[in-house]
């Protein structure tokens, strides 16, 4: 990557990309270790029958994303300017910040039923929504690969810190891992994909099943993790952008 060729916005963008980077390689803290025990032993005491059941909706939806046109969005003309993509993501990210709120307080509101049916719904959201960053940058999701992609992305957003650098490692070395992608993903870790979101999901999501102020706390969760997920992709789609005018 080159900075000379950028412009100021392009410059500025790519000193904020460095000091993400940084970040994204920081090895856990004691406190994420902590964390991650405490974790695994609530997960250990929530019945294998819920596990199964969250992984199939998992599957199939990771599924719908790699072998359906349902999400799959084409590459919008090759715009040259960052600034006017990102505005426009930023836009797109309005949309569905208010659409997954929304559905976070409306299920919210049904307590412990309405948040199993959260999972699924807010799901999708995000699904679709790092379906049209991916178009606004420049890349077609009508190529697998590019689907792939997205998929580590979104694991890359809901990592907890254990696993995030070997995420990012992934993310910042894409065209080598996709040039040894096999043809199949029949070794595609479903129940570890599933796990890592809900290790990030579970203890800020459990409020929302109290009846009374779970309608509250999905509207702000949800809120929240459209952000959470919003800054991870723009940072990885800003380094693919860049990278390819620099080239």
């Amino acid at each position: 990557m080159t900075p000379e060729k950028f412009t100021l916005y392009e410059l500025t963008q790519f000193r904020k990309l460095k000091a993400w980077e940084k970040k994204m390689r920081h090895p856990a803290s004691f406190i994420d270790k902590i964390s991650g025990r405490i974790q695994r032993k609530f997960n250990s005491i929530i019945p294998e029958k819920i596990h199964q059941a969250i992984t199939v909706v998992v599957k199939k939806m990771v599924q719908a994303v790699l072998f359906t046109s349902e999400f799959v969005r084409p590459a919008t003309s090759m715009n040259e300017n960052l600034q006017e993509i990102e505005r426009s993501v930023e836009k797109r990210l309005e949309y569905y910040r208010s659409t997954a709120a929304v559905e976070g307080g409306v299920t919210g509101f049904s307590g412990i039923a309405g948040s199993f049916a959260d999972f699924p719904l807010l799901l999708a959201i995000k699904i679709k929504f790092l379906f049209d960053v991916a178009s606004l940058y420049g890349f077609d999701t009508s190529d697998l690969k590019e689907r792939i992609y997205l998929l580590y992305v979104f694991q890359l957003a809901f990592s907890n810190p254990l696993h995030r650098g070997a995420t990012f490692e992934k993310i910042n070395n894409w065209e080598a891992v996709a040039a040894e992608m096999p043809a199949d993903l029949k070794s595609l870790d479903w129940r570890d994909f599933q796990q890592q979101y809900r290790d990030y999901l579970d203890l800020a999501k459990m409020a929302q099943m109290i009846p009374g102020i779970g309608a509250v706390v999905g509207v702000v969760v949800n809120y929240r993790l459209l952000n959470q997920l919003s800054s991870t992709a723009m940072m990885c789609y800003r380094k693919r952008w860049l990278d390819r005018k620099a080239a």
